[in-house]
């Protein structure tokens, strides 16, 4: 009998997850400055990435239900320790803070970048948050023999991340045009492709 792939071994299931993660977070900005883009504008513009947020909880809630499911699937015995339970409430405050201030900062960005919103922010977002995951790893876990131990490859990798995210932000295609500027006289705002007059 011929072994399995390689991909398919039980070490690799982390990957795999993981990657699903990046496409699922990669995703996760564009669709949700659209959705931000075709809630009311006009007077509520103000409040159309609240109302975004709102649905992303809802979503949340939805998925967390799914979960609880799939722990009774398992066969849980939904034994729990009060770590267990202060450390991962901490994590979902720290996960729903993100994402509010992902929102407010794609309103933000829409005035100015429109549609590429996401396109400005979302590198930043992700270019950053592998560093501060792994400083506040090190905290967690200090590296054996302190900090002046640290490899120079990783200092390097560390720069190179926020650089790279920097770049990324500032120069994609879609951003390099600059601040858009209304037409002279022009005070309504610009009908996008879909039909709706707000940003998308």
């Amino acid at each position: 009998m011929n072994p399995a792939p390689a991909a398919a071994g039980p070490g690799n299931t982390w990957l795999i997850f993981a990657l699903l993660t990046v496409l699922s977070w990669g995703v996760y900005g564009v669709i949700l400055h659209k959705g931000r883009g075709y809630m009311p504008m006009g007077s509520e513009t103000p409040h159309a990435g609240l109302k975004a947020f709102l649905f992303v909880c809802i979503a949340y809630a939805i998925i967390g239900v799914a979960s609880a499911v799939l722990l009774k699937v398992r066969g849980s015995d939904w034994s729990l320790t009060p770590m267990g339970i202060q450390w991962s409430l901490i994590a979902g405050v720290t996960g729903a803070l993100g994402a509010f201030t992902l929102v407010l900062a794609l309103g933000a960005a829409a005035p100015i970048y429109k549609g590429a919103a996401a396109a400005a922010v979302m590198p930043i977002v992700f270019g950053g948050a592998p560093v501060i995951n792994t400083l506040v790893a090190m905290l967690l876990h200090p590296p054996q023999g302190g900090i002046k131990t640290l490899p120079l490859p990783f200092l390097l990798g560390c720069v190179l991340a926020a650089t790279g995210a920097f770049m990324v932000a500032k120069y994609a295609p879609s951003n390099t045009g600059g601040p858009a500027k209304p037409a002279a006289g022009v005070v309504a705002p610009a009908i996008s492709a879909g039909g709706s007059t707000n940003a998308h």
